[in-house]
């Protein structure tokens, strides 16, 4: 589709030579770009409906998410993801501004893989699961943090013209 070859295209720096590898393009892993990315978004939108089915009215809604306390979020992994999206408003503008969308599609990799690293880390070790039936405010905290990766991976993605699936399919 479009939307692999417009990331890629924008994958690169304006000055860079395109080279473009449609076997990459195809792939599903790490080494495609616009999949780990777009991976990355769909696999939080499952957690959230995962969280949503298991709590049920426990869920909070959007307001009350933004209201989350997020002290429970100490772990690396967790503080690698805040601070990467603090970086976030500023890179939009620099991107804009030196009229390098590049810079985006950077980030979003880099934002996806460190969100897959915390996945990766709660396959591992159960403490740092996004949903933990023992402790409601801990997964609140969880939950709130990965639905913001999920808004800058999807303005990202808009800004780039590329759609932010919702599902792997």
């Amino acid at each position: 589709g479009r939307d692999p070859v417009r990331f890629m295209m924008l994958y690169r720096k304006n000055d860079a030579q395109l080279d473009f590898d449609f076997a990459k393009v195809t792939e599903q892993s790490r080494d495609n770009p616009v999949f780990y990315v777009q991976y990355a978004h769909a696999r939080i939108c499952s957690v959230l409906r995962n969280a949503a089915e298991e709590l049920g009215d426990a869920l909070p809604d959007e307001a009350a998410m933004a209201q989350a306390s997020l002290e429970g979020l100490v772990d690396r992994s967790e503080l690698v993801l805040i601070k990467r999206m603090a970086q976030w408003p500023r890179l939009v503008e620099q991107a804009a501004r030196h009229h390098e969308p590049h810079r985006i599609a950077f980030f979003l990799y880099d934002l996806a893989s460190d969100f897959h690293g915390l996945w990766n880390r709660g396959k591992e070790s159960p403490d740092l699961r996004f949903i933990r039936g023992d402790d409601i405010k801990l997964t609140i905290a969880r939950l709130t943090l990965i639905d913001a990766v999920a808004g800058v991976l999807k303005a990202g993605l808009d800004i780039l013209g590329v759609e932010a699936v919702r599902e792997m399919r």
